[in-house]
């Protein structure tokens, strides 16, 4: 069987600011309503970015085989041939001349708080990508709303179990929507915050969304995350670090790690982990894509926290 696994979700260009100071005492509750805030942000870089590369990175890293299905702007050969140069399959990206390359202008403040301004640009043109088939799993991240759609009913029209990662890529849904993209998911994987954004625009409980799919994850930063699968509730423990140097990225690396565990068929527990593991080695560096992966290390730190193997 095919070890393919297919990513639809963005490419695109981060651009990362860092203010030195906390959004929390520049935001007053009471003006929100007229917010005019400036942040003052001396460091800056440009970094590759964007769901499906992100994933497509730590998973091939691993040893995994990531077909990408997103698109990109005229400014986006650099980047296709970056990819081609890990050996991830670009062949099911689009490239579009007549659009940028979607772009994310993100501002981190000293507390790893996150303002985020995004141009879909050629995102939106994603969904006249198909998906290709054998695979043996598939993730629909966050990428133009008609693409999403689109590849989450190819995949379960296949029978190719697939993670619905809806991120911030949330709000464009409505509950309804998003009840009948739970109906073929396989998973559903979301951080906290989403996760409550989930409940209230569905009206439907944790408790039921987990019920609505084989396995559940909710990732919480550094309280680690969860894994519900079952009926059953499985803590997974954040891995320690050296520092916390930029979350940019963080979210992709553990589904780099969880959907290389289950292409791997080394089962829920395992591949949550992993994603714990990969989300660690991430935060550590700047920028989504400029860690350094080797499968030694990454063994060898899930050991430590684990007590066991991963492979």
């Amino acid at each position: 069987m095919s070890k393919r696994v297919l990513i639809s979700g963005s490419v695109a260009y981060d651009t990362i600011m860092v203010f030195d100071g906390h959004f929390k005492d520049h935001i007053l509750p009471d003006r929100v309503h007229m917010l005019n805030v400036s942040f003052l942000t001396p460091r800056l870089t440009r970094q590759f970015g964007g769901c499906a590369a992100n994933i497509a990175y730590n998973l091939r890293a691993l040893g995994g085989s990531p077909t990408v299905l997103a698109a990109v702007g005229r400014d986006g050969a650099e980047y296709i041939a970056r990819l081609k140069a890990m050996d991830i399959d670009t062949s099911s990206i689009l490239s579009c001349d007549d659009l940028f390359t979607a772009q994310a202008f993100i501002t981190t403040d000293l507390a790893d708080n996150q303002i985020t301004a995004f141009h879909p640009g050629a995102m939106a043109r994603a969904h006249e990508v198909a998906a290709v088939f054998p695979s043996t799993w598939g993730i629909v991240a966050p990428n133009g709303k008609d693409a999403m759609l689109r590849h989450a009913k190819e995949l379960t029209e296949a029978g190719v179990p697939w993670i619905f990662d809806p991120g911030q890529a949330l709000p464009m849904f409505s509950g309804e929507e998003l009840t009948s993209l739970l109906k073929g998911a396989t998973a559903l994987a979301v951080n906290d915050y989403e996760c409550q954004l989930m409940v209230e625009k569905t009206g439907r409980a944790q408790a039921e969304l987990a019920e609505s799919v084989e396995a559940m994850i909710i990732t919480r930063g550094a309280q680690g995350s969860i894994l519900l699968q079952g009926g059953r509730r499985e803590e997974i423990a954040c891995v320690p670090i050296a520092s916390a140097v930029d979350p940019t990225g963080c979210g992709d690396a553990y589904r780099g790690g969880l959907l290389y565990g289950l292409a791997s068929d080394l089962g829920w527990s395992v591949a949550a982990r992993l994603g714990s593991v990969m989300g660690a080695i991430k935060i550590e560096q700047h920028g989504p894509q400029n860690h350094s992966i080797d499968r030694e290390s990454v063994a060898a730190r899930y050991r430590a926290v684990f007590g066991a193997m991963p492979w």
